[in-house]
């Protein structure tokens, strides 16, 4: 019998069972009325799994200690109690939403009504240490909304579970708390677990309110657990600068590791909150630049406005003390009908600059405003007059406004890389602003007007650093795209070292050569170049994601989740960061998490054959083969030629069951371009196994393995795609060749 049935049946005459509302670990709650009173009430029953392993009695016992708790920020407990084996407790139903289901919503909260939530669920917490019972389990889902104040329900229970399953319950392997919100005391299995702890558990809510997740991730439990031992917390204000001092510097303390230093009670926590002059972390300001407006006679000249907010951009992210949108994302809000308040909010950032462009001839008229977003109130306007050949110095004096308007300080280092001037030739610049233009559609016919671009600067002013660069990342573009890839992989890593003998530091060629080495299958070398690049341009997107894909590659997903979220932080609107996160959770075992957010990647760009392929194979990854098969009918191109849309229709013959076709897509050209890249010919193997065929999904998994793919754990534990040969002997092998480059890799 089912356990709402049996609920149904045991409880008959005091409470109507109606309808399931949740479950949990070790919960289901339903909706009930309660008979006698008239009233609705939530029913909690424990797993029948989990009853079947604690004292009924002792159980009972344990959870009426805390049914005398009456406080106004406390869900009552009706009434608790055993019925057909089962165990049960009663709460009153409180009609609104959970912190949870807000968070899901919304993700980061506004910073005051964080501060009442955690001030009241404090004044909760204060009130029941101060009777001797501790929660143990503070999380979202415990807490309660209901017009406008906060509930905090299932006091006591975990205790009561705790000490009615005595070893019983390690047995079972379940452990009590969750893992994003558990104090390193609970990591640690002590016994004695007193206030501070809750403390802690309240903190990483409030973390999590603040900056959208908690603050610590990680692809298994075990690895969050561990992070909560070792790890300092991610400063909030590099996510959320708008924090104020006392809030930052109370969170900093509730997430001590040692208890002793952490505040001694949940009411010194909640009063910290608003304490003034409280030492805090340096506030790492921030700013989006929007796509500068071209007002010039000649549409033609958009490139140039579109060039001007990338140097700008370029320049700000040059400084450790400014967090600043990429140009990806910024250039989502070409055009915005959005207000500065919306833009700021949804960006997490404190100032907008705008501006506009005017070009005929040589004549030039650049104008800016920077604007605090969150009073949309003007901080400074300027105009700029001048010929081309100055535009390098308005360029320079728009960022210089920018650091003396946010009062920035600058290191000497700074201030040199402020100033440099990477082409100081306007006509060559006109024509690196011109390639990168075309550079950005990602087309072979744009490529080759982008190459054409930069040779006419190569021979205006010579061999130069960043032209050189910029040849050799149009190159490797032809690769990304799809073509036939030696001789361009070639010519992109000749370029790279060319420019790097120019200028050694060049992030642009590091970018290049991590690229091209990471596609030919030596990950070490390509991971060397990409942290090459970030050490000079720490938040540049190419360089994160590409970071990002290499510690996933070789298995090392725990290290990249803080890359991925700097990635979010700083460019949160484009496709390239929503699939980095969906990739990264997908390659550490979190399926359900990958394919909501690849979903939204496919909303963004539903014509994009990767993303449609990428969207359709994580939902697979999920087992959600009806909707991914769905998902593919209602939106593949068959007519199409590159290689996404071949991947894409071998998927849909795998879902089918039906490998019949898989001949005839697998082309020469196809089978080039898959074998070559780790990533791809790892997905091509699942989809192999997925179909049934053994042999090949042998051979393409062992192709990976050699291009690179060492993600061992998700080999042997986590794919669910590769269960068709499980059992057999040479992917045991192949495993085990994994799991020796994955335990000796060193980046």
């Amino acid at each position: 019998m089912e356990l709402l049935e049996r609920l149904k049946h045991a409880l008959a005459s005091r409470y109507s069972i109606e309808q399931e509302l949740g479950r949990g670990g070790m919960a289901v709650v339903y909706l009930a009325t309660d008979l006698k009173h008239g009233r609705p009430v939530a029913v909690k029953a424990l797993l029948p799994e989990l009853a079947a392993t604690l004292g009924g009695d002792r159980f009972l016992q344990e959870i009426r200690l805390t049914a005398n708790l009456q406080h106004p920020h406390i869900l009552a407990l009706y009434d608790s109690g055993e019925a057909d084996g089962l165990l049960y407790y009663v709460m009153p139903h409180v009609e609104g939403e959970s912190l949870r289901d807000r968070l899901k919503r919304e993700k980061q909260l506004p910073v005051e009504n964080a501060l009442q939530i955690t001030e009241q669920v404090a004044s909760a917490l204060d009130y029941a240490h101060r009777h001797d019972v501790i929660h143990r389990d503070i999380k979202p889902e415990n807490i309660l909304l209901h017009e406008g104040e906060a509930m905090v329900a299932d006091f006591g229970i975990a205790l009561a579970v705790k000490a009615a399953g005595g070893e019983r319950l390690t047995e079972t392997g379940l452990s009590i708390g969750t893992p994003e919100y558990m104090s390193p005391e609970q990591v640690a299995g002590e016994r004695q677990i007193g206030a501070r702890s809750d403390v802690y558990s309240l903190g990483c809510v409030l973390y999590e309110m603040l900056a959208g997740q908690p603050p610590f991730t990680g692809a298994t439990g075990q690895a969050v657990l561990a992070r909560h031992v070792t790890d300092a917390a991610p400063p909030i204000t590099t996510v959320r600068s708008s924090v104020p001092p006392g809030a930052v510097s109370a969170v900093n303390t509730a997430l001590e590791k040692a208890p002793a230093d952490r505040f001694d009670s949940a009411k010194a926590f909640a009063a910290a909150l608003r304490a003034e002059g409280a030492a805090s972390e340096p506030v790492i300001k921030s700013i989006v630049v929007l796509p500068f407006a071209n007002l010039s006679p000649d549409p033609e000249n958009e490139y140039f406005s579109n060039g001007l907010t990338d140097e700008i951009i370029a320049d700000l992210s040059k400084l450790q003390s400014l967090r600043v949108i990429s140009r990806n994302s910024a250039m989502q809000l070409k055009g915005t009908d959005k207000d500065t308040k919306t833009i700021g909010r949804e960006l997490n950032v404190q100032c907008v600059l705008e501006g506009t462009v005017r070009r005929a001839g040589d004549r030039l008229r650049i104008t800016a405003q920077l604007i605090d977003a969150a009073k949309d109130a003007h901080l400074w306007t300027e105009k700029y007059d001048g010929v081309l050949e100055d535009v390098f110095d308005m360029q320079e004096q728009v960022s210089r406004s920018i650091v003396d308007a946010l009062m920035l300080e600058l290191s000497p280092e700074e201030e040199r890389r402020l100033a440099e001037r990477p082409i100081d030739n306007a006509q060559a610049y006109e024509c690196y602003l011109r390639a990168r233009q075309q550079i950005w559609l990602f087309t072979k016919e744009a490529l080759d007007h982008a190459r054409q671009h930069l040779q006419n600067g190569l021979a205006i002013i010579g061999e130069n650093a960043l032209l050189l660069a910029g040849m050799g990342y149009a190159y490797s573009q032809y690769v990304n795209i799809g073509l036939e890839h030696e001789e361009y992989l070639e010519k992109a890593e000749e370029y790279a070292r060319k420019a790097l003998a120019l200028d050694p530091e060049s992030p642009e060629a590091h970018i290049v050569l991590g690229l091209t080495t990471s596609i030919r299958g030596d990950l070490k070398t390509g991971f060397y170049h990409l942290k090459q690049a970030l050490a000079r341009k720490p938040d540049d997107p190419h360089a994160l994601l590409w970071v990002v894909v290499v510690h996933t590659l070789v298995g090392r997903v725990d290290e990249a989740y803080p890359l991925a979220e700097r990635l979010a932080r700083v460019d949160p609107l484009t496709p390239m960061s929503i699939w980095c996160e969906a990739f990264l959770d997908v390659m550490g075992g979190r399926f359900d998490v990958a394919s909501e957010e690849v979903t939204k990647w496919f909303r963004m760009e539903p014509q994009s054959p990767a993303a449609l392929l990428h969207c359709a194979l994580f939902l697979a990854y999920c087992s959600r083969y009806d909707e991914a098969r769905e998902l593919i009918r209602g939106n593949v191109h068959p007519g199409l030629e590159d290689q996404f849309t071949r991947m894409t229709l071998l998927l849909e013959g795998a879902l089918d069951g039906d490998s019949s076709g898989f001949q005839g897509i697998e082309t020469e050209d196809f089978e080039k371009w898959a074998r070559r890249d780790p990533q791809f010919s790892y997905f091509v193997a699942g989809i192999h196994a997925l179909a049934g065929l053994k042999e090949k999904a042998l051979e393409w998994l062992s192709n990976a393995v050699d291009r690179g793919f060492i993600n061992y754990p998700f080999i042997a534990e986590h794919d669910p795609l590769l269960q068709s040969i499980r059992s057999e002997p040479r992917l045991r092998n192949i495993a085990a060749r994994a799991r020796y480059e994955w335990e000796h890799f060193e980046a």
